[in-house]
């Protein structure tokens, strides 16, 4: 045994069981976050005959585009691969100055399912994406519509099992959580640090599908589906126009309607690659984090007011007890007294979140040794959610500047 822990002073049983109290809630959230992920269905669960099975109604895809050529292309050639009979693709471009129209038409290569159409002036009030979905959608003919985003990918069976699925779930709204592409470090670190705030947030496709209150429901922009009916009765994005995220407030109107709104997992038909280093990764979630989410909050104006508090709760409470574990072995290298029950209360918390890391991860299809990165994911996020704050409702994306409602 190393002589630095015969150093460590003996614990009672009272003290121990104090410090296993105080790891409680650290030590909840890998069992929370594993049942919420086992009772979210998967794509998977859809047999692959039943994806192209009658009835097909017709599906527009609606993928808004502004200065995307580094995915496009990629982007359309994966729709075009679609194996759903009746499918068609309305690319938006939204004022683009890098040539993403050009590339787009290219990547069409001239099929008559895809449609290319520039999005009319920015109203005053809109934010650009809202605009481009609705003016999109305004050329759709499918009784189902599909949004999606630039920076995907999908599957050929993806939109067969995503109508499967939204009609085995009864869903009006249906969203798919696929694969997050992350090929930088800091991806590697702040991704699963903030995929595992909205779970513990939301919680997995039963709690959203039960939830009774529009605040306890979320979408996905990346890939969501419903039907042209609902869509046109809530006035399509308009009720959204000036939402930072539109996604989120897309869900809480449907549900509000008293439809329900579901999410399934797609790890393996939609991979989606948001971010490409650190800079944009400070600057989209930027946006997101205090602008979109203090909508989540509970008890309404009073909530909102408290959200700051809230939102700087989730990094600190990963960052905490890394810091305090790594200052009782410092301590205890040096020969310095160290509390025993912080030792074993941060020891127990640092692991447990390391676990709920690994989950994540794991559920990704990435190795689980990146649960090491959550202390380095922590503090990026706590930086991310300061700065935030201090944006408030300030927004700049894509060369924009808004204010979100």
């Amino acid at each position: 045994m190393p002589s630095f822990l015969l150093a460590l002073p003996p614990i009672s049983l009272v003290g121990a069981a104090s410090a296993a109290l105080a790891a409680a809630p650290w030590m909840a959230a890998p069992l929370v976050l594993a049942k919420r992920l086992k009772t979210t269905p998967s794509l998977d669960d859809i047999e692959v005959a039943a994806t192209t099975a009658a009835p097909t109604p017709r599906v527009s895809i609606v993928l808004p585009a502004r200065n995307e050529a580094l995915h496009i292309a990629a982007c359309i050639r994966s729709i075009r691969a679609s194996t759903w009979p009746d499918l068609e693709l309305i690319v938006v471009d939204d004022h683009s100055t890098d040539g993403t129209g050009d590339l787009a038409r290219e990547a069409a290569g001239g099929d008559p399912r895809v449609t290319i159409v520039n999005a009319p002036d920015l109203p005053a009030g809109w934010f650009g994406k809202q605009w481009a979905c609705q003016s999109g959608a305004a050329h759709a003919t499918g009784s189902l519509l599909l949004f999606t985003d630039a920076d995907t990918r999908h599957a050929p069976d993806l939109v067969g099992r995503t109508v499967r699925m939204r009609e085995r779930r009864g869903a009006e709204l249906l969203s798919v959580a696929g694969h997050q592409e992350m090929g930088t470090v800091w991806e590697r670190a702040v991704q699963p640090s903030v995929f595992t705030l909205i779970l513990t947030r939301y919680g997995g496709s039963d709690a959203i599908e039960r939830a009774t209150k529009p605040r306890d429901v979320v979408a996905n922009g990346q890939c969501f589906m419903m039907s042209r009916r609902v869509y046109d009765a809530i006035g399509g994005h308009e009720p959204v126009r000036g939402y930072v995220v539109e996604d989120v407030m897309m869900a809480q109107a449907i549900q509000a309607r008293g439809d329900r709104v579901s999410l399934a997992l797609g790890i393996g038909q939609l991979s989606t690659r948001m971010y490409d280093g650190l800079d944009s990764l400070m600057k989209g979630w930027g946006k997101n984090m205090y602008a979109g989410g203090r909508h989540a909050m509970w008890w309404g104006a009073i909530g909102q007011r408290l959200y700051p508090l809230f939102l700087l709760a989730f990094p600190l409470g990963v960052l905490l007890p890394f810091i305090a574990l790594a200052a009782c072995v410092a301590a205890m290298l040096l020969g310095g007294a160290v509390s025993t029950g912080l030792l074993l209360w941060s020891a127990a918390a640092s692991t447990a979140i390391l676990t709920s890391f690994a989950a994540a991860n794991r559920l990704n299809g990435d190795p689980i040794r990146r649960a090491l990165l959550a202390p380095l994911g922590g503090a990026i996020v706590l930086a991310i959610c300061v700065s935030a704050i201090a944006r408030g409702n300030n927004v700049r994306w894509k060369d924009r500047g808004y204010v979100s409602q």
